[in-house]
């Protein structure tokens, strides 16, 4: 496939590009998921808790991208990563078993995380401050084209083609797989503006930063982990009916999420990340009290949608920090991102056996721990600006 010169000489293309691949392997895995565990695999909440727990293990050692530059350029680096997750995803229905399905989620999950984590560092050296937040905006909008296009594959391939899962996800992964080769073919190495830290960076002025984060990871998996789950085991959710949630989801955000972007460069990022965090809030409430299947899909699409504004804790970032630090930020904060992450299933999967309602009530509570947190943050943030509580030199530890 050759790739006119013009195009390919603009690194914002390749993100969009590989914006794509993402979602064709891992929308795929996670629409899937849950019918296949319980279908096919007999899976329990407990068993989900521990895949969802194995799963995030590669983003809490997302760090180690920073020691693999050392031998991969990181642009390489993520095509590599796309690979894994192409693959990973690509051998999944082959494999109907707990620990074939454990083995196949790590594979895809090294890629997926490893990929994200070089993304978001690649975006925020290849864009200015100025736009970045409207440019994430455009490759959130783009993975959810992708996306409309996978759930739209999925529904043929269960309800016209009656295949298979292997052969839905094999088509899924090998698409992936396509793309990573493409891109490594086609473009260029795009050079860096600053030369990158090799080793971890850990800065005190970054706290507010590191808290966020970590708490991120932490409200972030009782969505993914379970409200997805919520939908199949107690509103009996089929596979074509959480592929209709997962492409009105993408819907919504290919349009809203470029707006989106651009409104969070509007109103800065605390204003942003306040409405997030009042209105996860509310909807965990409701995922803990709903009993209509109807006003529970309601709920996952508005929580789906607040993802849009996680943008703005990237910008943040990427307004205080210097720019040597990125690439190796980006790796030690999906770290912190992920430490929570790692626990949360499995012990929440264990409390899910006893109360559902519970594991959305504590999920309420760390959206309410994030709104507080979200309160220190300055309206104009600096690298001598980090939060509200003290200014910092720049370049400082």
């Amino acid at each position: 496939m050759k790739i006119p010169t013009q195009i390919r000489e603009r690194p914002e293309v390749l993100l969009m590009l590989m914006a794509i691949a993402v979602p064709l392997s891992f929308a795929a895995w996670q629409t899937l998921l849950n019918n296949f565990a319980i279908e096919r695999v007999a899976f329990t909440g407990q068993e989900m808790g521990i895949l969802q727990s194995l799963r995030e293990i590669p983003g809490f050692l997302a760090f180690g991208v920073v020691f693999l530059l050392l031998l991969v350029r990181e642009q390489k680096l993520a095509y590599i990563s796309l690979a894994l997750l192409g693959l990973g995803t690509a051998l999944t229905g082959f494999f109907p078993s707990v620990i074939g399905l454990y083995i196949t989620t790590v594979i895809m999950s090294v890629g997926f995380h490893y990929y994200e984590t070089l993304q978001t560092s690649l975006a925020l050296q290849w864009t200015d401050t100025s736009n970045s937040a409207e440019v994430l905006g455009k490759l959130i909008a783009a993975g959810s084209f992708a996306s409309i296009l996978t759930f739209g594959l999925i529904w043929l391939g269960d309800n016209l083609l009656q295949l298979d899962y292997q052969w839905i996800y094999l088509v899924m992964g090998g698409l992936t797989l396509m793309i990573a080769l493409i891109s490594w073919l086609s473009f260029p190495l795009f050079p860096q503006k600053t030369e990158q830290h090799k080793h971890m960076v850990l800065r005190k002025r970054y706290w507010l930063f590191y808290l966020l984060t970590f708490m991120s990871g932490a409200r972030r998996q009782i969505f993914v982990v379970f409200a997805g789950f919520l939908m199949v085991e107690k509103f009996g959710y089929s596979v074509s009916q959480i592929a209709m949630l997962f492409l009105i989801n993408a819907t919504i955000n290919v349009f809203l999420a470029p707006r989106i972007g651009r409104l969070i460069g509007q109103i800065g990022e605390r204003r942003a990340l306040l409405i997030e965090y009042s209105g996860l809030i509310l909807v965990f409430v409701g995922y803990a009290l709903v009993e209509n299947a109807t006003i529970a899909a309601g709920l996952y699409i508005i929580d789906h949608l607040f993802f849009a504004l996680a943008i703005a804790l990237k910008t943040y970032f990427q307004k205080i920090a210097d720019q040597e630090d990125i690439a190796s930020t980006a790796g030690v904060s999906f770290s912190i991102n992920h430490i929570a992450a790692v626990a949360i299933p499995a012990v929440f999967g264990i409390i899910w056996m006893s109360s559902p309602a519970l594991v959305f009530y504590a999920g309420a509570a760390m959206a309410a721990i994030s709104l507080m947190l979200s309160l220190l943050v300055p309206e104009t943030p600096t690298p001598g600006r980090v939060s509200r509580l003290a200014y910092s030199s720049a370049g400082g530890n």
